[in-house]
């Protein structure tokens, strides 16, 4: 890896049909008190065709437009493998981050190691309703957002491991996603971030949660809407 992409974090943005969401998402993201990253934008076939409108509006970003839905993992996999930096992030369409978000994941990151990092998440539409403090497995294998809907009180407030980070937001490095084989495509979507971890803790890389690390997040998600098919999918 050469010196100039050292230090360098790229952000993977995986869209298909955010529209507006993903134009709010890319502004906040270029806002960002630490510059030192480039943006991947991978679209993954939509119909909706403004997300064109973010590279022509945010100089610097890279489009990677997939020619069918590969599924959020082998979608982010396309641009995680042609991203520069040392660092990745994968993030959400349809988030907003503060604008220290990511100073603040690379202290973490220069404090702890080699892991796999995610921020705390509040909501888009209460910014004192948390959605996501760490992820925590079940005794039957399923994870679930730890403190989601409860008041953010403080009682979340300390950088710690966790059983896996959340694939709203995950900050790592490019080395460990190539250690790891990148996400699994057999996935398709859903649990794709708690199998992610389990494998990166199976060769001894934790995931940690960093509560100074703020983002926000749709209490839902814009592509939450049951069906019988995302049933399956899980």
């Amino acid at each position: 890896m050469n010196e100039k992409s050292a230090s360098l974090v790229s952000i993977i943005i995986l869209n298909y049909n955010a529209g507006k969401l993903l134009h709010e998402c890319v502004e906040s993201v270029f806002k960002s008190h630490n510059k030192n990253f480039e943006v991947i934008l991978v679209d993954n076939a939509s119909s909706d065709k403004t997300y064109k409108q973010c590279k022509e509006k945010f100089n610097g970003i890279t489009l990677l437009e997939n020619k069918k839905n590969l599924g959020y993992c082998e979608g982010n996999n396309v641009g995680i493998r042609h991203a520069q930096g040392e660092f990745i992030v994968v993030l959400n369409p349809d988030t907003l981050v503060e604008p220290d978000w990511l100073d603040k994941l690379i202290s973490a990151y220069e404090k702890n190691g080699d892991g796999i990092y995610q921020p705390k998440i509040l909501a888009n539409t209460d910014h004192s309703m948390l959605l996501s403090t760490g992820q925590v497995l079940q005794l039957f294998g399923f994870g679930y957002s730890r403190g989601k809907g409860d008041k953010d009180t403080g009682k979340y407030n300390k950088l710690e491991k966790i059983s896996y980070a959340s694939g709203t937001c995950l900050f790592t490095t490019k080395k460990i996603l190539e250690k790891l084989n990148f996400f699994d495509p057999f996935l398709f979507a859903y649990h794709d971030d708690l199998d992610l971890c389990w494998r990166a803790a199976m060769i001894g890389i934790n995931s940690f949660y960093v509560p100074t690390s703020i983002i926000y997040h749709p209490i839902e998600g814009y592509s939450f809407k049951w069906s019988s098919f995302k049933f399956y999918l899980m």
